[in-house]
């Protein structure tokens, strides 16, 4: 009787914990998927104006993802932090933490621009982009990137917000922007009644826009929300918050950054298979994100799961949370990998008429398909791993794969042994999947925290209850 009450109860909290998970993953799933559409839009528009273009704003985007790997290194010290401190019953911890985020934002926001402002060309070049595209490339580059802070309180608010288990708002700035984003690429690209088409001048101009209206929408959400409402005395610089930010945000922008930069090394062998080539992997890119969806959401659910359990002391929880949304993520991926495999070469139809850059597309697609369930475990655990406190395997992990696995054989693969567009996507392929296998074996051994029980324990509010320690989590 004991046991079938004991299974009883069991089942009910696995079905609770499924609950949670799916409510925290499905507005993250939804907010990338727009986020995606964003990126759809855009490519969609601006190949009607050239393949060139289309080439100039793939290698815009690329330099760009270094920025972003610096802006979403601070987002995921926030967003860890503030889940540990939440889960911790520390609230004005996470409130203070969440405003020096902002301001070192706001810094390396204001950095990135002026880079952009003296260096867009250099910086370009450094990519081996050809000469029709580098004038349209530059213009693209400096509106985009030269008022790069609004691009970084995008990153940073939205992981302010998903720290404190909302992600029901970002997935609503995120819709928010989309609208403005699509309305803005079609009346600037191709001009609407008085105003003049600007081509891929509109495009940059719509995309700046739209991060304008998401940044003030965000702070608006955040001060909607009681537990991260502004104090004006949290924005002077606390030098334990900014290290903590910088000390766990460190190794996640030395992640990002490595492998950006082995992307820009690669993505020059691919700029020398051709414009057309480059062209087929951006829009294929482009498509592919649309898998990548649901292992974000995915990912931060069990980025803020696993940082509450550990800020609560129950690092077996925590672990229970992160294979759960491990299997979600790895069955969903699958389905949509088996979409991308059957449907790759009709996507590539929708931006371009030439047959062989179509051909190209649907081969990308398929080998990407056939990696899908790889890559969500790579993202998951990922997310499991930066929630845990543990941001310096996955760099030093991402430094090997990128640079020992990915440039090396798409050097080989794709250049060497003339396999074009497809040994590209092939040597993509085996880096992630290597990548998700070693997370894996870390994981089942128990290596994947960077805190240990006792730890965790000592450092949460001294009234709190066991009933308590669960943190926000129980309350969703």
């Amino acid at each position: 009787m004991n046991s079938n009450n004991k299974e009883v109860k069991l089942s009910r909290t696995n079905k609770e914990k499924y609950k949670i998970i799916f409510l925290l993953a499905m507005p993250a799933v939804i907010e990338n998927f727009f986020q995606t559409i964003l990126g759809f839009v855009d490519t969609y528009f601006v190949s009607k104006i050239g393949l060139a273009e289309v080439s100039a704003v793939g290698v815009t985007n690329a330099v760009l993802a270094i920025y972003f790997a610096l802006f979403m290194a601070i987002g995921v010290a926030a967003n860890v932090r503030i889940a540990n401190f939440l889960g911790a019953q520390q609230p004005e911890k996470a409130r203070h933490i969440g405003q020096q985020s902002i301001v070192l934002s706001i810094l390396f926001g204001i950095l990135t621009g002026i880079i952009t402002l003296f260096f867009a060309e250099p910086l370009l070049k450094i990519m081996g982009i050809e000469d029709n595209v580098l004038e349209a490339g530059v213009s693209y580059f400096k509106i985009v990137a030269i008022p790069s802070v609004f691009m970084s309180l995008m990153f940073v608010l939205s992981a302010i917000l998903r720290g404190a288990g909302d992600t029901k708002s970002p997935m609503k700035v995120s819709i928010l922007i989309n609208v403005v984003n699509v309305i803005l690429d079609y009346v600037l690209i191709f001009g609407f009644w008085l105003i003049p088409d600007l081509g891929i001048t509109g495009a940059a101009i719509a995309t700046v826009f739209s991060r304008l209206v998401g940044s003030f929408a965000l702070l608006y959400y955040i001060q909607r929300k009681e537990v991260l409402k502004f104090r004006r005395d949290y924005w002077a610089p606390d030098k334990q918050h900014l290290w903590e930010l910088s000390t766990l945000g460190s190794p996640a922008a030395g992640e990002r950054l490595v492998m950006r930069l082995g992307q820009i090394v690669y993505f020059g062998f691919v700029v020398s298979l051709g414009t057309n080539t480059f062209a087929a992997h951006q829009i294929a890119g482009n498509v592919e994100v649309f898998s990548y969806m649901i292992g974000y959401g995915f990912a931060t659910a069990a980025t803020i799961l696993v940082g509450q359990q550990i800020g609560a002391g129950k690092i077996d929880e925590a672990r229970n949370y992160a294979k759960m949304c491990t299997i979600l993520s790895a069955v969903a991926m699958t389905v949509l990998g088996s979409l991308l495999f059957f449907l790759g070469d009709w996507a590539g139809s929708f931006f371009t008429d030439d047959p062989e850059v179509i051909s190209n597309i649907g081969t990308a697609l398929k080998i990407s398909g056939v990696f899908q369930p790889f890559l969500a475990v790579l993202l998951i655990l990922t997310g499991a791993f930066q929630g845990a406190n543990n941001t310096k395997f996955p760099m030093y992990l991402t430094a090997i794969g990128m640079w020992a696995v990915r440039t090396v054989l798409v050097y080989v693969l794709g250049i060497q042994l003339g396999w074009g567009l497809a040994g590209v996507w092939i040597a993509i392929g085996l880096d992630i999947s290597l990548r998700a296998i070693i997370l894996a074996i870390q994981f089942y051994r128990g290596k994947w925290t960077s805190v240990k029980k006792e730890d965790v324990e000592s450092q949460c509010h001294p009234q709190t209850t066991k009933e308590t320690m669960s943190g926000c989590a129980n309350n969703y």
